[in-house]
């Protein structure tokens, strides 16, 4: 690369600090509306920048990078997931993709234990109560739960997010059952205690929670689909704080309805910003809007890690972070 400094194009607004060190260390033109760019004004953005800083809204496609032209040399994405950016045509065309890989293992983790507790336990429900102000008094019988100690939660994909839900999990008395697309090595299931199917279709027909931890592919898209959510127990939970395409959102909505479950944590949606409404008016249903990673020091860690990639790049050597389509 040239020694002058690099041009930047941040598609949304990141926190000040990282927006600060950008601004020190390259030629960086910031998203000051904080709105999500349609295809054009991405393909604009490309065009005009050495780098590109997007995140898990911007879709970026094999037509939009045929029409970036010549200067992006790299996207350097503020996410971990890159679902959203066609690799191969990236690196077809000379764009390598870098990611921000384990930052948020910790923060993810605990918002899925957290959607656990909040089904199980009726939370929101009595939050409802006492916010509407509906509430009587104690009864023995009033807003009964069921505890998540003893149970079986089945984790589909054992990777550091669903290691890390795994050893907290194991704090509240669950025993761990996994399924993954290569068994873990045994000191890490001895580790865990946990179980490792090969079968997800067993997996799943056994626990009482499933939570979904895995990356959303084109191998695990509607993974869990009508079928195989008709496996879980009418009395399973199912949670998931990883990518909304891994459930069949219509399969789930209907047996949610039909009280063939027992209760659902969302904090993804297969559509997006787009909940199924027919979700928002079920009581056993706890919705969130994507804050599975949603902490300071999380996002921050994550701009220290697109910096700490793109300043590596502009000095010549390969993004620590490099994302190439073999990994995916």
């Amino acid at each position: 690369m040239p020694s002058e400094r690099l041009s930047v194009v941040v598609t949304r607004r990141l926190p000040e600090p990282v927006e600060t060190r950008l601004k020190e260390l390259f030629d960086v033109e910031l998203s000051e509306a904080d709105e999500k760019l349609d295809r054009d004004a991405l393909v604009s953005a490309m065009k005009r920048a050495d780098v590109l800083v997007p995140c898990v809204t911007d879709q970026i496609d094999g037509a939009m990078l045929a029409q970036a032209g010549d200067r992006l040399k790299l996207i350097a994405n503020y996410g971990a997931g890159v679902d959203h950016i066609d690799v191969t045509t990236a690196r077809q065309r000379g764009i390598h993709v870098s990611n921000t890989p384990g930052v948020l293992t910790d923060d993810t983790a605990d918002m899925t234990i957290a959607l656990m507790l909040a089904v199980t336990r009726r939370i929101p429900e009595g939050l409802a109560v006492m916010q509407e102000g509906r509430w009587t008094g104690w009864s023995p019988t009033a807003m009964l739960g069921g505890r998540i100690g003893g149970k079986r939660l089945g984790i589909l994909g054992m990777g550091q997010i669903g290691q890390a839900v795994a050893r907290r999990a194991r704090a509240f008395g669950m025993q761990i059952h996994y399924h993954n697309r290569r068994r873990l090595h045994r000191d890490i299931e001895a580790a865990h205690e946990a179980t490792w199917w090969e079968s997800l279709d067993q997996m799943v027909s056994r626990v009482d929670v499933l939570s979904i931890n895995c990356p959303h592919t084109p191998s695990t898209f509607h993974l869990m689909n009508a079928r195989r959510l008709k496996l879980l127990k009418p009395s399973a939970v199912i949670v998931n704080t990883s990518r909304g395409e891994v459930i069949d959102e219509n399969a789930l909505t209907r047996m949610l309805r039909a009280g063939e479950l027992g209760g659902a944590g969302l904090d993804v949606f297969e559509r997006g910003h787009e909940v199924n409404p027919r979700l928002r008016e079920l009581p056993n249903v706890v919705l969130l809007p994507h804050m599975g990673s949603a902490t300071r020091e999380g996002r921050i860690e994550m701009g220290e890690k697109v910096i700490i990639n793109i300043k590596t790049f502009a000095d010549g050597h390969r993004p620590p972070d490099l994302v190439v389509p073999s990994m995916l």
